[in-house]
């Protein structure tokens, strides 16, 4: 039988995940995977073509580091949704979350020759830097709802008992 705490647990994530808010960056995160996909395989390669050594290895680091940031928020998100549906166990939980790192997934060092990008390559950038922020404000915000699950004390059976008594013996006075 699962505990009080754990069904509070899946209840938020439930709420969590099916509200609007979720579903938004949801399909931003994986519209901004297709979209880049389309662009680096497109009009990206013609793009790059056009820049000198020190730009083209700026592009194909920036590429990468946007590629890594992307692949990184759509686990996240996938891994939220099915969390919230109550696809996943707790352990495979706990193994997927170790896989996905947030943090080290922000903006690089500025490259030599960054000043070259194709601008539809700095938009694409930028906006999944701005997504980022986003998912990481929701995973401190899970974060700190778990917190606080594990940290808050479960009721006493003991006390709730007390409760129903005084309740009984203070309607009857």
């Amino acid at each position: 039988m699962p505990s009080a705490r754990a069904s509070v647990t899946v209840d938020f994530m439930s709420r969590f995940t099916a509200s609007e808010q979720f579903d938004k960056v949801f399909r931003e995160g994986m519209g901004l995977v297709e979209e880049t996909a389309n662009y680096l395989d497109g009009p990206g390669r013609q793009d790059a073509r056009l820049l000198d050594r020190h730009g083209a290895v700026a592009y194909a680091t920036e590429s990468m580091r946007l590629t890594t940031r992307l692949m990184q928020l759509a686990s996240w998100l996938l891994l939220q949704r099915a969390i919230g549906a109550g696809e996943m166990s707790q352990d495979d939980v706990k193994k997927e979350r170790h896989r996905i790192s947030l943090a080290d997934i922000g903006r690089g060092k500025a490259l030599n020759g960054s000043e070259q990008l194709p601008p539809a390559l700095n938009d694409i950038i930028e906006r999944s830097l701005s997504l980022h922020q986003r998912v990481l404000k929701f995973d401190a915000m899970l974060n700190m709802q778990a917190k606080a699950e594990v940290a808050a004390p479960a009721p006493s059976p003991v006390s709730s008992q007390l409760d129903r008594l005084a309740a009984v013996f203070g309607a009857r006075s």
